[in-house]
């Protein structure tokens, strides 16, 4: 595995290790998605992540990390990140975010989408439509010659144009055989700080995390929980993405 300026850069077979482990992360999230529902008890989703592992007898990558007790991250409205899965039930009009990770051979998969529970209503609609939009323009930039802050712009353009605010406590990284490597990938343009140059082999995780509201956060009493100061509901999406010479490669779609 080379290195650029400290990040890793994959070869063709580590790129294939990793889409596995991402594939097996969008079936979790797929199958999740699909009990969505008012009644539902978040705990429930936890289960369900644990099971689709076990069948893959892949390891759940949060499950233990920095003391993280759960596979995964479930957060209901106001909760941008790291909620904790419970026997709290989803409410019509309620929106749910899952973030879930695996170890497949000893390469990670990280992805998060969010999803509407019952009927919401359309202003909350638009703001999952424009997270997940602003995702989208962020991985049409991972390029091999574009800079890392292009993909940031490009995140934050699409939410500050729609009136939102992206999140800025929390960023995306670069993804491989440990979950959290370099670079960091901010949903925003840092000032006074140099670019990365993107080359093939370079693998991020992209996650925009969007506030309808105030993006200040306020950290639970769990030490992990993080919300919205103002209460105000938050969207979050997330694909990891191989920088390839033929353009950005979405690893964490079936």
């Amino acid at each position: 595995m080379k290195k650029f300026r400290g990040i890793f850069l994959k070869n063709e077979k580590e790129i294939g290790l990793l889409r596995e482990a991402n594939r097996i992360v969008a079936e979790i999230l797929d199958a999740l998605g699909d009990m969505v529902a008012p009644g539902v008890r978040t705990m429930e989703f936890e289960n369900r992540a644990q099971d689709i592992c076990r069948k893959y007898d892949v390891a759940p990558a949060f499950l233990g990390y920095n003391g993280f007790p759960f596979a995964l991250c479930c957060s209901v409205n106001e909760e941008i990140v790291h909620g904790f899965p419970s026997d709290r039930e989803l409410r019509d009009g309620d929106i749910v975010s899952f973030d879930m990770g695996v170890v497949y051979e000893g390469f990670h998969g990280d992805s998060a989408r969010t999803f509407p529970v019952g009927d919401i209503d359309p202003e909350v609609q638009r703001l999952l439509r424009v997270t997940e939009e602003s995702l989208k323009r962020g991985v049409s930039k991972a390029r091999a010659g574009n800079q890392l802050y292009d993909i940031s712009a490009a995140v934050q353009e699409c939410v500050e144009q729609a009136g939102y605010q992206v999140v800025k406590r929390f960023v995306g990284h670069g993804i491989g055989r440990k979950l959290h490597e370099k670079p960091e990938v901010p949903n925003f343009v840092p000032k006074g700080l140099a670019g990365v140059p993107l080359k093939p082999g370079m693998v991020l995780a992209i996650e925009p995390m969007v506030a309808i509201g105030s993006a200040e956060v306020e950290i639970l009493s769990d030490n992990w929980t993080a919300i919205t100061k103002d209460r105000s509901l938050s969207a979050h999406f997330e694909h990891s993405v191989a920088v390839t010479h033929d353009g950005p490669l979405v690893l964490s779609r079936r």
